[in-house]
This record gives structure tokens, sequence and C-alpha cells, in this order.
């Protein structure tokens, strides 16, 4: 990244109401419910006139003389001749590419543009597009309305993104799609990281990893798409379906905002809290879960609040620690059904219907995040905080990495493969994490953030 683009970020991100999201205190305020609110209603209205949605990610930074602009390119156009709607993020890149393939072959053309403390324009390819404030919203709108889903290399938000999906396809929280993965170059070595430390955990499997595609053409890639269709005549009580021809949306957005306000009531007053994630499965007589458990104990001791997503593994460990020792022990989870289920260490608790909204308020009060093994989920809200981070919507704030053994090889991906031979990272941004292998360790970063 350009020093004069990181200068013109900084100085800018302090004017986007949004950049204060994570600040503690009082999070009522109406202005933010009912801006988050609008993004909601208009960009559903914007999407309820889309029909056969493919939703194409990757790398904003990719010039035209990329092979993979080029097939990206092709790829917009397959999906136009065939009769589908080309989504992407509307920037330039991966993004322009597809826009342009489908553009020029006469295909509908969207982009859902973000809003940057820097310039993001709408490349000129896009025939329908809409802008949001927040990347949470945005995302909601790339990922609902779509049948399939297509990605090229990029870096922390094209990671974001796809993490995003496979675990809401894993959780059963959305429908499942064809998940096209292409290049195999930039794709290859972070499965076999999934596959040699995510699945030895048991936070996910070598089956849900094998639904995944990897193509290294648009020819390729258009054969696992090629026979989807739409769904007709569903109107189904999901947070992630939410098109129904018969005004049946309504009710969400009323629980979106009911969600949201009682969320945000629910985090009023913390002011010294820090986000411990990590995988479910991790046993009790694994090294992690001790090491959470005694991390929980070290944030109750110096006052910090300690939240979780609630549940078992490095979720209990850490809310254990931390219930022990006296301390706050919050969980924040998400419902199944009708039921809500936390782990017995939790004092103050509360749980969604949505998966956005409950990331959401997982996120905002966080003085520090600190990051166990885990899975997808675990994946997903690591690449949204440092995406957030990265483009200044978020204050930059301590993100520990614990444990080099699981993240040291996901740390050598980025560098060699996101940051030198792709270029989709930049390379100070790694500079937004760091791996420690020790409480003590972990504890020195965030109370020297608390200075």
């Amino acid at each position: 990244m350009k020093k004069e683009t990181i200068e013109k970020m900084q100085k800018n991100s302090k004017k986007d109401f949004s950049y204060s999201l994570n600040e503690s205190g009082d999070f009522r305020e109406s202005w933010r419910i009912f801006r988050i609110m609008s993004e909601f209603v208009e960009g559903y209205q914007f999407l309820s006139k889309m029909e056969n949605e493919v939703t194409i990610l990757g790398s904003a930074r990719l010039k035209p003389d990329n092979k993979f602009y080029k097939i990206s390119e092709q790829m917009g156009a397959l999906l136009a001749k065939g009769g589908f709607t080309t989504i992407t993020g509307g920037g330039p890149g991966v993004m322009e590419a597809a826009n342009k393939g489908a553009f020029e072959a006469g295909g509908n053309s969207v982009g859902l543009n973000i809003q940057l403390p820097f310039e993001q324009r709408i490349n000129p390819y896009v025939k329908s597009s809409i802008a949001f404030y927040y990347f949470f919203t945005r995302k909601v709108m790339l990922i609902s309305p779509s049948n399939a889903f297509i990605y090229f290399p990029g870096g922390f938000g094209t990671m974001d993104e796809f993490f995003e999906v496979v675990d809401l396809m894993e959780l059963g929280k959305m429908q499942r799609s064809p998940v096209v993965l292409v290049g195999k170059e930039y794709w290859g070595p972070l499965l076999e990281f999934l596959k040699t430390k995510s699945v030895p955990l048991g936070s996910i499997t070598e089956e849900e990893i094998n639904r995944w595609h990897v193509v290294e053409t648009a020819e390729e890639a258009y054969e696992f798409i090629k026979d989807v269709k739409e769904p007709t005549d569903i109107c189904e009580l999901d947070p992630n379906n939410f098109q129904c021809a018969d005004g049946g949306t309504d009710w969400k957005i009323f629980k979106i905002m009911a969600e949201l306000v009682e969320g945000f009531e629910f985090l009023t007053g913390l002011v010294e809290d820090v986000t411990v994630l990590g995988t479910r499965s991790m046993s009790k007589d694994s090294p992690y879960y001790q090491q959470a458990y005694e991390l929980g104990r070290a944030l109750a001791k110096n006052n910090f609040a300690t939240v979780t997503g609630g549940g078992t593994g490095i979720m209990e460990a850490a809310n254990k620690g931390a219930f022990e020792m006296g301390g706050n022990s919050i969980g924040i989870s998400m419902k199944h059904g009708v039921k809500e289920s936390y782990n017995s260490y939790v004092k103050k608790a509360i749980s969604f219907n949505f998966p956005f909204t409950r990331k959401l308020i997982i996120t905002a009060p966080s003085k520090a995040f600190v990051f166990f093994p885990g899975g997808f989920g675990t994946m997903h809200q690591l690449f949204e905080v440092l995406t957030l981070m990265q483009t200044k919507k978020m204050e930059r704030i301590p993100v520990i990495l614990f444990g080099h053994d699981f993240w040291g090889p996901l740390h050598a991906i980025i560098k060699e493969i996101f940051v030198h031979n792709f270029e989709t990272t930049g390379d100070e941004d790694d500079e937004l994490y760091q791996i420690v292998d020790s409480v003590d360790s972990a504890m020195k970063l965030i109370k020297d953030f608390r200075k």
C-alpha cells in the first residue's frame, strides 16, 4: 500500500462514524441503529430485483495484465451468457474484471460497494450499484442472495468473506451452494493448512473441505455453476433466506432491529473487556484449554471482562478462569432453534438468531482479541477484525494469536502467498496481529495497550 494512501486513510478514518464502533461505553445511540437498519432495508429492496445471482470475490489489487483478472473477466462473460446475475463488491481488480465480462456480454452486472475513509470507486462496468457504510451489512447482501460463490486470490477481506460463507454453510445457517476456488497455487497451501491444523483439532472435517472445487479456468468453474437453479416459492423463516415474494421479509427487518437494540443495551457499561475466541471442540486435557483458562484468570485479576461465544472448548475454559477469579464472565452466543446454550461459567449472557448481529455485538466493545486455534468460525472472526483494522473501519487494538505451532503456518502463507507471490496484502499488514505462546506474553500486549 502506498505511503500517501496510508496517510490519507489515517487522516480520514476519524471522520467515519463507523470507526468508533468498538468504543466502550454507551452503545445505544439511535443514529447507529437507524443507520444500520436503513442499510438493511435499502439493501434488501435493491436485491429483490435480482435473480440467478452468483457472487464473485477477490482482490482489488490485481491489475488487468494479471492472469486472474483475465479469468475473472471470462467468468463474468460466461455467467452473463448463461443468464446469471454477476454480483461483486463493485471495486477494482477481480471485481472490475468480473463486472466487465458480464457488462460486455450484455449480462446483469451488479456492484455492492463499501464506503471507506479513502476512495473506493465503483468500477465503470457496474450497471446497478448500492453502497454501504458497514462491512457486515454489505457482507450480508453479498452472501444472502447468491446461488454460488467464486473466490479468486485475495487478501484479508477475501479470507473474511470466504470463511464466513463456509462457516454459515457448515452450521446450517445458510443454504449449501457451490463454492469454487480459482487458482490452486493460491488456495492449495491454505487448504493444506486447514487439513493439517484445524482438522486434527476436530473443529472442521476433511469432508467439509472436499466440498469445495479448486479450478484453474473460468470454463472449469462454470461447470460447477451452470446447472444451479434459483429456489422458487420459498419463504422460510431463515436468517439468511430473506427473499419472499409475499412481503415476508418485513418480520426480519423488525427482528434484526430488536436484536440490535437488545445487543447494544447488553453491551452498555462494558469498558474494559477482552474477547477470547477459539474452537468449541478443544478437549479439557488440551494445553490450549489450560492456557485459555489461565488467560481468563489473568484477565479477571487485571479487571478485564472476559467475552466469549459462551460455548464449550476454548470459550468454556476462558469463562471458567474468569468466573473462578470473581471476574466478569460474558457469553454472546447463537440460538439453535429456540434453544439457548451456555457453559456453566457464564455470569451474563445474550443469544441471537442472526449470525451477523451476534458477530457485531461480540466484536463491538473489545479492547483486545485473543484467538486460540479453531476452525471456520475462528478464521472468519479473525479476518473480519483484521479487515476492519486494515481499512480503518475499526480502531487498531491488540490482535493476539495464541500458539506458534498452529498459527505459524498461516502466518507463513500470508507472507509468502498473499504478500510476496500475489501482492494481495501489504507487507505491513501482518503487523496487525502478533503470535504468542504464553499467557504472560498475551497479557503484556493487552496491558501495554491499556496504558
